[in-house]
């Protein structure tokens, strides 16, 4: 099998993730790195499925777009997983209108969300967090439209 440079950095991005998410679990306390592989599969295109692994990297690592850039992961993607990146500085209107405006990024905030909708991991939550989680998740489908 040959390998593609989108395979090569697809790769890439699944390394930096899985190095930067180790030991963080999710609110299953299932590992968190499942999480990005799911919003992964869920996609075909190598841009949308690097920046589906790295989509929670710079959120919840010491990792910056510079050490995505310079471990070889393409501008558009870093690009993408830093309109993906809340930060308190960006209101949630200016956040999901970066995320419309960039064609990777709102392809991957869409499957994230449908990975996060999962029933099979909603219906092991607890009531009052499905709620929330509903309303958060709905909230945000409707800013992306």
């Amino acid at each position: 099998m040959t390998i593609t440079t989108d395979d090569a950095y697809v790769a890439t991005a699944q390394a930096i993730a899985i190095a930067a998410h180790e030991g963080q679990v999710d609110k299953l306390g299932a590992a968190y790195i499942d999480h990005p592989r799911r919003v992964s599969e869920r996609l075909n295109d190598p841009l949308e499925q690097a920046t589906a692994w790295l989509h929670d990297v710079l959120e919840d690592s010491s990792i910056t777009r510079h050490d995505l850039l310079e471990a070889g992961i393409p501008g558009g993607v870093v690009e993408a997983v830093t309109v993906l990146t809340r930060t308190d500085a960006v209101s949630d209107a200016d956040y999901y209108a970066g995320i419309r405006a960039n064609p990777i990024a709102l392809a991957v905030k869409r499957a994230d969300i449908a990975d996060n909708l999962e029933p099979w991991r909603v219906e092991q939550l607890d009531a009052s967090m499905q709620v929330r989680l509903a309303a958060k998740y709905g909230a945000a489908l409707a800013a992306l439209s």
